[in-house]
């Protein structure tokens, strides 16, 4: 069921999904050669809980850490552990936080010292997919609308589009309807009102868009281990656009 929020709420939402966004800038610095994901997972938990969250993902259909952290061919849903990050990895942050019942989810993917030309380009063209995606987000625009622009974005720059995750309705729930995908056709789908919440969040690969699931459950990565990119936003639909209640990002 999809489900409009009220003023009250999407208010609630806007301190989640800030919550998440300053999660991101404070962890942003840690992400150097040598520190493990545990170590990563363990200041996430920390920081959200000093603000009166808490992490989403903990527990979530029995996930084990406070953030999903994926390495290079990793596409989403890496648990922490002992890894450590190294030079010329990539590494993307899927963070969600829940405040008074309320959540907020981004995820974004982060270099690690000096990256190879392949990293560069699939996380280059996955963060502006995302905003070719959130340019229609808007009453009337349908979902496919969004996933035909990230699609079609997608294949001009030569990128594989994952089709097995999409993105996702948010509010009292973590993932509510509807589904999001980041495939579609024009003017079909469920048509966009003011006050809908979506996550929206292209997951796209250097070269094939197969995946595969590791033997952990939860991560899923490329199955020819060329890397991958995840950028997410969670937006509210208003009047006459969207407004993205995780952060102002596009200024880096």
């Amino acid at each position: 069921m999809i489900t409009l929020k009220s003023k009250r709420e999407i208010e609630l939402m806007r301190v989640a999904g800030n919550i998440v966004y300053k999660t991101h800038k404070y962890l942003e610095p840690f992400l150097k050669p040598g520190i493990t994901t545990q170590e990563i997972d363990d200041l996430a938990d920390a920081y959200i809980r000093s603000l009166d969250a808490i992490p989403s993902c903990k527990g979530y259909e029995g996930f084990p850490a406070a953030i999903c952290i994926s390495i290079n061919d990793e596409v989403v849903h890496g648990i922490a552990g002992p890894r450590k990050l190294e030079d010329g990895d990539i590494v993307t942050l899927d963070i969600c936080a829940c405040y008074k019942g309320y959540h907020g989810d981004s995820g974004w993917t982060y270099a690690v010292g000096n990256i190879d030309e392949e990293k560069k380009h699939v996380m280059k063209y996955t963060e502006e997919a995302l905003f070719v995606g959130l340019e229609q987000v808007k009453p009337g625009n349908r979902i496919g609308d969004i996933g035909y622009a990230v699609s079609e974005f997608a294949k001009e720059h030569h990128l594989g589009v994952v089709k097995e995750l999409c993105g996702h309705g948010i509010g009292t729930d973590l993932h509510e309807d509807p589904d999001v995908p980041n495939y579609g056709l024009k003017h079909t789908g469920v048509k966009l009102r003011e006050g809908m919440v979506i996550a929206v969040e292209p997951m796209l690969t250097a070269k094939s868009p197969r995946v595969e699931l590791l033997d952990d459950d939860w991560t899923v990565v490329t199955e020819d281990h060329h890397p991958a990119a995840h950028f997410e936003h969670t937006v509210v639909v208003t009047s006459d656009g969207y407004e993205i209640l995780t952060g102002e990002w596009k200024d880096g």
